[in-house]
């Protein structure tokens, strides 16, 4: 008889620790780390936190706290244990010793959730370099029993150690795959020298992870670009025109998720994707109306836009999912300057959006009617060049057209303005 077998995928059970150290609220922090938790598959059985003054060197909580957390496990049969920080190799040995439960840090946690996501050559690129840089000071090598010796002339000798090795092999893979992104980066950076050239406005949607930046150039564009309800569902940039009130086009450049405390080497390998941002000719910042810490969210990113030098660049607030907000009103954020209220989802604010996407553009064209005499019809040509001309309609008294003059040229047709 056959055998039929469950493939239901059980999620693992994980239990979430941190040493308090009053340096920012860890609430929030950790309902954040629950959420990567749930983004990465996993599901949160229990928390565990202790207020320090300091980390331990040992194993980041006290030991007395991780004899309770070794216990806690057992209980709950856990299967995975994450720290809110960074831990070292020793802390993590320690740690799995007592509790005797895989155990990883949530830049870890980062890592293998933008490994799940990572589809382009880019995308993996950036991640595999993430993560062998998160990897190389946390080798820890097994002593001399591993060493081997070379074979041939000039290899002669002690050999080296297995943990010298892995380094070697480790630093040897980030300067190739280092070399590859730069060719990468190269081909993105003349992508977007031609976009200056040809006059292209470049519009990016920057803002935390999960707060509806994809659904937001689905809506526009109908780009069809993955928007989940999880964070970090777009790592690589997706590009769109759009067609402003004015005539203008604008091309809609999606960008990757932010998060509080975003390890520095993540930062650096995806800096390439976030460098829209600074090269935009305007910058979407987006966030969650509805989140309880919006204030917080808006905080992070433009600190982090102000790391990539954006700044002089006009950027426009959006509270997106306002729908989920009935006193939108009562928000101090949306009462700023250039603040615009929309549901993505809902379609409903987008007019505003891109009325102040327009009126944060540099004037480089103008729209206007002519009525253009007949022996200057030439001039329809050279609106084209860098314009467009919407409709044109030949009378008794001339040729009247509706067009997108650039203003390097509307001097010419200035007189035929009706």
């Amino acid at each position: 008889m056959a055998e039929l077998l469950d493939n239901t995928v059980v999620p693992d059970r994980v239990l979430l620790a941190a040493a308090d150290l009053g340096t920012y609220d860890m609430q929030v922090s950790l309902d954040e780390l629950e959420e990567l938790v749930r983004t990465a598959g996993g599901e949160v059985v229990a928390r565990v936190v202790q207020k320090r003054p300091a980390y331990d060197s040992a194993s980041c909580i006290g030991a007395g706290r991780l004899e309770e957390m070794a216990e806690l496990c057992r209980q709950l049969d856990v299967d995975r244990i994450v720290f809110d920080c960074e831990l070292t190799a020793t802390q993590i040995r320690n740690i799995e010793k007592i509790c005797d439960v895989f155990t990883i840090d949530r830049t870890m946690l980062i890592l293998d959730i933008f490994a799940q996501r990572a589809t382009t050559h880019e995308g993996r690129l950036q991640v595999e370099i993430a993560q062998n840089k998160y990897r190389l000071p946390r080798l820890a090598g097994k002593g001399t029993d591993l060493s081997r010796l070379g074979g041939g002339i000039g290899t002669r000798g002690p050999g080296e150690s297995k943990l010298e090795t892995d380094k070697r092999h480790i630093r040897a893979r980030i300067e190739k795959l280092s070399a590859e992104l730069e060719e990468i980066a190269k081909r993105r950076d003349m992508l977007r020298k031609r976009r200056k050239k040809d006059n292209v406005l470049v519009a990016a949607i920057v803002g935390y992870t999960n707060v509806g930046k994809s659904t937001l150039l689905n809506t526009l564009t109908e780009a069809g670009v993955l928007a989940e309800n999880k964070l970090f569902a777009t790592l690589e940039t997706t590009s769109r025109a759009i067609t402003l009130p004015d005539g203008r086009s604008v091309t809609l450049v999606d960008t990757v998720g932010l998060i509080r405390r975003l390890p520095h080497r993540l930062v650096e390998a995806f800096k390439s994707t976030l460098e829209e941002a600074a090269n935009a000719d305007v910058i979407i910042h987006v966030c969650d109306a509805s989140a309880e810490d919006c204030a917080e969210q808006v905080r992070v990113t433009n600190e982090l836009l102000k790391e990539l030098g954006c700044s002089g660049i006009p950027v426009i607030t959006v509270l997106n999912k306002c729908d989920k907000v009935p006193n939108i009103d009562m928000l101090d954020i949306s009462h700023q300057q250039n603040t615009v209220k929309i549901s993505a989802k809902q379609g409903t604010g987008l007019d505003e959006l891109l009325l102040a996407v327009q009126n944060n553009l540099a004037q480089s064209c103008v729209r206007c009617r002519l009525l253009l005499p007949f022996d200057k019809a030439g001039l329809l040509n050279t609106i084209r060049i860098d314009g467009s001309v919407f409709s044109e309609e030949y009378t008794a008294d001339g040729i009247e057209c509706d067009a997108l003059v650039d203003v390097k040229v509307y001097h010419l047709v200035q007189e035929y303005k009706v």
